[in-house]
């Protein structure tokens, strides 16, 4: 398929697939959705919930209230935030993301890692790897940290396959699969589901997925996506997941968060 590079409203650049119109990253700002669709709303979101220190932070920079809910359940158990504690004190915060592709959504994690000096241990699932000739022409060290243009590089130099300590806090594997093979069980603490829109990719976003990502996830865990539609909503619902609507990114009304409850 034909790739070009194209800038996207905030400035920074994407790749577009020409056959199908596609973008890796929004039209309206590739790195705005990415920090409001991984960062704001997942990641940090999934901090603030444990640690006061991180909630204070996530308000402050966000311009939200303490304990001001999103959805309608809003209510955390105490087993809930025991669960949540004991994984911040004692362990690594371990992200799936679903669609490696340009690595940005990995790079502001990484950043993100080091300044609250979080552990991250990250796997990026990728059916398809970037060419480097294509990942050389993306911006993204230039508009958000030069000074961590090698750590950018290093992620999508390393070897696929194996686990790689890019820096202290951050920690990646990269794995070339389709997503459906996918096998992890209990795993992981948050996902980032970053795949090809339903319009282009419908078997990536249907219940045989989501029951893939349902069991990846640990219990309380988070899937955080920028897709609002309906039929999407209604897919991680019949297989188990709480899912709320939250405000998108620019050029999006709406985008998903879903819960693998506690049982």
């Amino acid at each position: 398929m034909n790739r070009k590079i194209i800038t996207t409203a905030d400035g920074s650049k994407t790749i577009q697939i020409e056959d199908w119109n596609e973008q890796y990253h929004s039209i309206h700002g590739a790195l705005q959705e990415a920090n409001h669709v991984f960062l704001k709303h997942g990641l940090l979101f999934y901090c603030a919930e444990f640690d006061s220190e991180y909630q204070n932070e996530y308000h402050s920079k966000y311009h939200t209230k303490p304990n001001q809910s999103t959805s309608d359940e809003s209510h955390k158990s105490e087993s809930h935030t025991e669960y949540i504690r004991s994984t911040n004190e004692n362990e690594s915060i371990y992200i799936l993301e679903i669609g490696f592709g340009t690595g940005l959504n990995a790079f502001l994690t990484l950043i993100e890692a080091e300044k609250l000096k979080l552990h991250i241990n990250y796997v990026g699932v990728e059916a398809y790897p970037v060419a480097s000739t294509d990942i050389n022409q993306l911006n993204y060290v230039e508009l958000i940290s030069k000074a961590h243009k090698t750590e950018f590089e290093n992620m999508h130099q390393v070897s696929w396959e194996v686990s790689h300590q890019i820096t202290p806090n951050f920690q990646l594997e990269k794995q070339e699969k389709f997503f459906k093979a996918i096998e992890a069980e209990d795993a992981f603490h948050i996902i980032y589901f970053d795949a090809f829109g339903a319009r282009v990719q419908p078997e990536l976003w249907t219940e045989d997925i989501f029951t893939i990502m349902f069991k990846a996830l640990k219990s309380n865990g988070i899937l955080v996506t920028y897709s609002a539609k309906g039929s999407v909503r209604r897919a991680m619902q019949a297989v188990g997941f709480t899912v709320e609507r939250l405000t998108g990114p620019p050029g999006k009304r709406e985008m998903l968060r879903a819960r693998k409850k506690n049982s």
